[in-house]
């Protein structure tokens, strides 16, 4: 090899990289504090542009017809320019507050009625207790005599208890100090992003110019314009994405109400949002919706909340194999198998935040390798037919 300046830098590269390499799995714990501490640096701009992202969604929608101008005007009316931005963001902050202040009026009264029935209802189900334990004994003697014959060091027991309540307390004031504060700092962290995310959404075309200034400056063409095809292909994927889980959820709480009332359970119209606002989470999120549900008509009828759970259950198969993917799968790209695989594979590594990203994230990929499959095939020549099934190696 020629120890030209080009390949001199390649070879002091390589040592460097493997060098920083070596030092960082020497000092995993130290690396790992140091991203810890720059995530958490980073972290109002991240809540922001995750926040910015999902309200750009409903933005654009209400942009195309907010102050919109008038095409048979000769002038251009400035002052529409300069106030369409503004004016549509509130309204869209607007719209998301009254969505969820809706959805939080349907749900958290018919809660409280719901814990203030199971509290009045607690009294008789202890008399309940009562007589099932009264009549197990008389039943089964060998228990009541069981009983008896026990003996038990109530001092011990007294002590015991005394001094678990003493350390608890303790335990307790330096949790709910420690709770006090992660709640403060969040709140401050998610005020910090959410004024971030409004400057994105004011400057969001600047933004964009600045980045591919930037990326052209650097980079050479080629690898340029293809980071920004797959950033533009990342966010009307992800765009999409969003669109198509609010749609499911309308649909499921519109199909869930509408069974509700037919066959006039109680509580339909807040389980019913309430299901439709926890179907959010994909494919997995109607269940909390279905637990609370059951669990208010439980105390109601016993007997509706276990039809249900059924009724419960057979909407939650035609949601899960019928609408979800179809309506989410579609608007991703994705096919419905992969909707499932990526839904699942999310969830056991990231959680309900693992569920709504890998959707569109595996929806990217899976395109980027269609694209990549394509164009190979297409430059070694192979003809269709030989994965079509038409022509097989043996028969050419």
């Amino acid at each position: 090899m020629e120890f030209n300046r080009q390949n001199t830098r390649k070879v002091l590269g390589i040592v460097a990289f493997g060098v920083l390499l070596y030092w960082g799995l020497q000092n995993l714990s130290s690396l790992s504090d140091f991203f810890r501490f720059l995530v958490g640096l980073a972290a109002p701009f991240l809540i922001g542009a995750c926040i910015a992202f999902i309200l750009n969604v409903p933005l654009r929608l209400i942009e195309r017809w907010v102050l919109r101008p008038n095409p048979k005007s000769k002038k251009p009316q400035l002052w529409k320019e300069k106030l369409r931005r503004p004016a549509s963001i509130v309204l869209t902050l607007l719209a998301v507050i009254g969505l969820l202040a809706i959805a939080m009026f349907l749900i958290v009264p018919e809660l409280g009625n719901s814990l203030a029935m199971l509290k009045n209802s607690i009294p008789g189900f202890i008399k309940q207790a009562e007589q099932w334990i009264t009549a197990i004994s008389v039943r089964m003697p060998e228990i009541a005599g069981w009983l008896t014959k026990l003996e038990l060091d109530w001092n011990q027991i007294g002590q015991t208890v005394l001094g678990f309540v003493q350390n608890g307390a303790g335990n307790l004031l330096n949790s709910t100090i420690s709770v006090a504060a992660s709640i403060f700092s969040g709140v401050f962290t998610f005020f910090l992003g959410f004024v971030f995310s409004i400057y994105l959404l004011m400057q969001k075309e600047k933004l964009a110019r600045q980045c591919k200034k930037l990326l052209y400056a650097f980079f050479p063409s080629t690898v340029a314009d293809r980071t920004i095809s797959i950033l533009t292909l990342s966010n009307r994927t992800f765009s999409s994405f969003l669109t198509g889980q609010c749609t499911e959820a309308v649909i499921l709480g519109m199909l869930f109400f509408a069974v509700m009332s037919l066959f006039r359970f109680p509580y339909a119209l807040m389980i019913s949002v309430l299901v439709a606002v926890t179907a959010l989470i994909p494919i997995f999120g109607a269940f909390i919706g279905c637990a609370v549900g059951a669990f208010v008509i439980l105390i109601i009828n016993p007997m509706q909340a276990f039809w249900f759970v059924v009724m419960f259950i057979i909407l939650q198969q035609i949601e899960g194999n019928l609408i979800y993917p179809r309506v989410v799968g579609n608007s991703v790209g994705l096919p419905s198998l992969w909707v499932l695989v990526a839904v699942t594979v999310g969830g056991s590594t990231m959680g309900v935040v693992g569920m709504l990203i890998f959707i569109p994230l595996c929806s990217v990929l899976y395109t980027l390798l269609r694209e990549t499959v394509g164009r190979r095939l297409a430059q070694r020549r192979i003809s269709p037919e030989k994965w079509n099934g038409e022509q097989t190696p043996e028969e050419e």
